[in-house]
């Protein structure tokens, strides 16, 4: 009955679509860059540098809506830099994608440290607010569940639909799947692999860190060491179990936030008699599983990790 009162209360699934919030926007970052055949490695470390340049640009000032573009716009020259390494003189993905992750969250901590040498605790900002929409906020059991939330949490939810747009309607998303398919047919008509690849890789790099300042700015209030907390990885994970579909990733972010919001009730309700550990690595097992099920039939893009030069066969 416990579980099934968790299951059926409108906040445990509030509670799912914050969490899913950064999810998405991640999952989604990384998906246009395998989309392009590039595997972004650095998505944890961007996303930490997302949520402390998004949380930094409102401690001096800023405005919220400006600190999002401030984020993507380090999350963009993060991605920049992986792509110049991976896509430009076709470098390991694997070690350029640690090494950038390395870098951002060094540099991240760093630059708080620099800053607040004397701070005990995360200063405090005030963040986006819920923004109730007109008649739905209000329904019973919907209301609360569904259209009382921030408008990064909306946007989450919208940019899916375009992100789908623009993979599959437009010319420049057909460009980023055959660079991740097959780039020479690319180059034979006359475009420049290296220049899509590379905006895609910036493109999504933004998307992540997008995902982490909306951990600060959005979901809390601060930014502290850790916070990303391996989300990068899950989101890695996330693109792979939605076999590179932009409607399959939003499914499965809300799965990974459903199981997270779902431990944390669990350990209200069973602490007491269960060790808390068990349920924090709840989502992770589960996830792992789910993946390894839909892995299998997964088709992932032919020239994913492949560096490519032109005049050059795969």
């Amino acid at each position: 009955m416990d579980i099934l009162d968790i299951l059926l209360g409108a906040s445990f699934w509030a509670a799912t679509i914050r969490i899913a919030c950064p999810l998405i926007f991640a999952t989604l970052g990384e998906l246009i860059c395998e989309r392009a055949g590039v595997l972004n490695l650095g998505i944890e470390g961007i996303m930490t540098a997302g949520a402390m340049s998004g949380w930094l640009w409102v401690y001096n000032g800023g405005d919220l809506v400006s600190a999002v573009f401030f984020a993507a716009a380090v999350g963009a020259m993060l991605g920049l830099l992986h792509a110049s390494f991976t896509v430009s003189l076709g470098l390991s993905q694997h070690v350029t994608g640690i090494g950038i992750t390395l870098l951002a969250s060094s540099l991240s901590y760093f630059i708080i440290k620099m800053l607040l040498p004397e701070s005990t605790s995360p200063p405090k900002v005030t963040p986006f607010q819920n923004m109730d929409i007109p008649a739905l906020s209000s329904l019973p059991f919907l209301g609360e569940a569904l259209f009382s939330h921030t408008p990064l949490t909306y946007a989450a939810f919208i940019i899916v639909p375009l992100a789908m747009y623009v993979l599959y309607r437009t010319p420049w998303g057909l460009a980023v799947r055959i660079a991740g398919e097959n780039p020479v047919a690319l180059e034979a008509q006359g475009i420049d692999v290296i220049r899509v690849r590379t905006l895609a890789v910036m493109l999504g790099s933004a998307l992540m860190a997008v995902g982490g300042a909306s951990l600060t700015i959005s979901a809390f209030d601060a930014f502290y060491f850790g916070m990303i907390n391996g989300r990068g990885w899950i989101c890695v994970a996330l693109v792979i179990f939605a076999s590179w579909r932009p409607g399959k990733a939003l499914l499965g972010a809300l799965l990974f936030a459903g199981l997270d919001a779902f431990q944390v009730r669990m350990q209200q309700q069973a602490g007491a008699y269960i060790p808390y550990q068990f349920f924090l690595m709840l989502p992770y097992v589960l996830s792992i599983v789910a993946m390894i099920i839909v892995a299998r039939r997964a088709e992932y893009p032919k020239a994913l990790l492949k560096p490519y030069r032109r005049g050059e066969r795969l």
